[in-house]
């Protein structure tokens, strides 16, 4: 897979069902460092909130995910909620809804059903993109190939984050994963040139 899903930016929308209201926010992360800051900016904005419910996944693995009740019944809403996230097959997103509670019990089927509603309703008011998945090296070449390396760089659509230029320089690059194959195979035709990949 050389591409994923992800929003660029945050939104919010709101359900109501029988006196209770869910805030739906959803917000493009990178980290959960990220995702525990909107967290916590929400619960002191909503400290009077009976739940913060939440879901986010992270990264092309499939494997970081995190999905909370917050105190509802088992499986009702960080469930319902990561089930939006990956129904629409996104990664770097996370969405917390809060719940304010209006005299009514929802049962489970309710409650089931508006976290997943509310999380269904805030991914439609943002737009969905498509990004290229990059991955980190680090290049070490002599002064004299900077123009052949620069050249590889920009035909094969790479970021340069960080640079050095001397008799002896050092960049740190991302290449998109579809154009991985060409960059070392042109790199490493060069001479005095080493790379490395950053884990």
């Amino acid at each position: 897979m050389d591409y994923y899903f992800t929003i660029e930016k945050s939104s919010i929308a709101e359900y109501k069902d029988r006196g209770s209201k869910f805030l739906a926010y959803a917000d493009p992360i990178l980290n959960t460092t990220e995702f525990k800051r909107n967290l916590n900016n929400l619960k002191k904005e909503h400290s009077k909130a009976v739940h913060h419910c939440f879901a986010h996944r992270l990264g092309f693995t499939g494997n970081e995910f995190r999905a909370s009740d917050d105190g509802e019944p088992s499986g009702t809403a960080g469930k319902p909620i990561l089930g939006q996230i990956d129904s629409k097959k996104l990664t770097n997103v996370g969405i917390i809804v809060v719940r304010y509670f209006g005299g009514s019990l929802l049962g489970v089927p309710g409650l089931i059903n508006a976290y997943k509603t509310a999380a269904s309703l805030v991914l439609q008011t943002i737009p969905i993109v498509q990004k290229p998945i990059l991955v980190a090296y680090s290049l070490q070449f002599d002064y004299n190939s900077t123009n052949q390396v620069m050249q590889i760089l920009k035909h094969t659509n790479c970021i340069v984050n960080t640079q050095e230029i001397n008799l002896f320089s050092n960049l740190q690059i991302h290449v998109p994963k579809s154009s991985e194959e060409e960059l070392l195979f042109k790199i490493k035709n060069l001479p005095n040139i080493g790379i490395q990949k950053i884990i």
